[in-house]
């Protein structure tokens, strides 16, 4: 029998936030769970379905640091590779450049082990867990 299906392998959308404090540094998560546990990350994660790419980094900043994110800026796309449960997801990870008036009701929740800020230029790249967020920081440094 000749099946007409064609499966496809699309990636997910993701969305990470670049916070920067007033001495610019860089917002930084301890990610809790793998893939990459105990290594650093951006705050994000998956959209979800029917939700924008813009609500996505709100809402997601917000369920992993209890902060409000009050503008935000397109900084640029990176793809990546996720793996969980023994499956790779594929990945484009859009990296918005988000303002924080407000950073005292700040706690890990969620997927978040622990969060610190850091200028990027002394974070080494062996401390960072997913590829797509050692690119952003490499781009950062340059």
């Amino acid at each position: 029998m000749n099946c007409l299906h064609r499966l496809y392998t699309n990636e997910a959308g993701a969305v990470v936030a670049l916070i920067e404090n007033n001495k610019k540094e860089i917002l930084f998560t301890l990610r809790k769970f793998d893939p990459a546990k105990g290594k650093l990350d951006l705050p994000g994660g998956f959209i979800d379905l029917g939700e924008t790419a813009e609500r996505a980094v709100v809402r997601e900043v917000k369920e992993e640091l209890n902060i409000d994110v009050e503008a935000i800026n397109f900084f640029g796309t990176f793809p990546n590779t996720y793996t969980f449960c023994d499956f790779t997801y594929f990945t484009i990870d859009m990296v918005f450049r988000c303002k924080v008036n407000d950073f005292s009701p700040i706690k890990a929740d969620d997927d978040v082990d622990s969060y610190r800020f850091i200028n990027p230029k002394n974070v080494s790249i062996n401390e960072i867990g997913l590829d797509s967020i050692k690119n952003i920081i490499r781009l950062l440094k340059s």
